[in-house]
């Protein structure tokens, strides 16, 4: 049994029994391409996919023909000027006077998801429709389709944070080479250089996400898989692994004492399914220290 989240219109969020939902941008006619009110509503799904605990992880995906063609253009040749556009434009919006990246603010807050996120890129994925995908933990895609950093050949550089995020699932000169010519290229050449893990037909798209999905969440704790993310996906950018040891140690130290760690020792020791009672939305535990506030917030 499936339910649908309701009060979106740009996209739509549907939650199975087993507990994948399954977001969709729907914007068909316009090939998915990116708006104000899809950067609004995508955050606004992340959030709820965060405090629903019957939600174990979450597949982005497109409906007809594309996944997302970038952002939308039918504001001509000021769709990309901020000021002209006041403070609603697709790409953003005005923060303390300084304008913030609409495609940033979709993959910070998807960086952020304490629930495991997989791409099932069913069509062409172009600007923000490709770097909207690279905080998500998986990728998979259809044949043939096409993917581009087209950035530099209409005049901007890389959005949605894709600088931090490309080079570490690429290597430093893929993400260059993509990032400078702009250019198309196939999922094949993105499944050849790292950016895809699978590729599979059409109609075997959504169930070897939704397969991969279950594989990631099915025999493992909420809190733990949570925790897990953020460490592994902070850590990337992390200055030296001492980082990486203080956050794990405090991890350790906190989830060694819970009744996840002890459920999983006694399901282990008694050939059970682990039943792990403890809840993302209440049961988190804070591991970070020492850390700055950002410029934004």
């Amino acid at each position: 049994m499936t339910r649908e989240v309701a009060g979106f219109d740009t996209i739509s969020l549907e939650i199975d029994a087993d507990g994948i939902a399954v977001l969709t941008l729907r914007r068909p006619d316009r090939l998915n391409a990116f708006t104000a009110e899809m950067l609004e509503e995508l955050i606004a799904a992340f959030d709820l996919t965060d405090a629903d605990d019957a939600v174990r992880a979450v597949i982005v995906t497109g409906s007809g023909r594309a996944f997302c063609a970038g952002a939308d253009l039918s504001a001509g040749d000021t769709t990309f000027d901020y000021a002209a556009n006041g403070d609603t434009p697709a790409r953003g919006r005005y923060e303390n006077g300084i304008h913030r990246d609409g495609g940033g603010l979709v993959t910070l807050r998807i960086f952020e998801s304490l629930k495991p996120v997989i791409a099932a890129i069913n069509g062409p994925a172009v600007g923000v429709g490709a770097s909207m995908t690279l905080p998500m933990d998986a990728r998979l895609a259809t044949p043939d389709t096409k993917v581009g950093f087209v950035f530099a050949r209409r005049g901007l550089v890389p959005d949605a944070a894709a600088s931090w995020f490309l080079p570490r699932l690429v290597g430093l000169p893929t993400a260059l080479e993509w990032s400078y010519s702009g250019r198309i290229f196939t999922t094949e050449e993105a499944m050849d250089r790292g950016l895809v893990s699978a590729l599979h037909a059409p109609d075997d798209l959504l169930p070897a996400a939704r397969t991969l999905a279950l594989s990631m969440v099915s025999d493992s704790a909420p809190v733990s898989i949570a925790l897990t993310r953020q460490l592994i996906w902070r850590m990337a950018g992390a200055a030296h692994p001492m980082d990486a040891h203080r956050a794990d140690s405090r991890a350790l130290e906190i989830q060694g004492a819970s009744d996840d760690v002890r459920e999983g020792v006694m399901s282990f020791l008694e050939k059970r399914k682990p039943v792990f009672p403890r809840k993302v939305s209440s049961d988190m535990p804070h591991i970070w220290e020492g850390q700055e506030a950002p410029e934004f917030s």
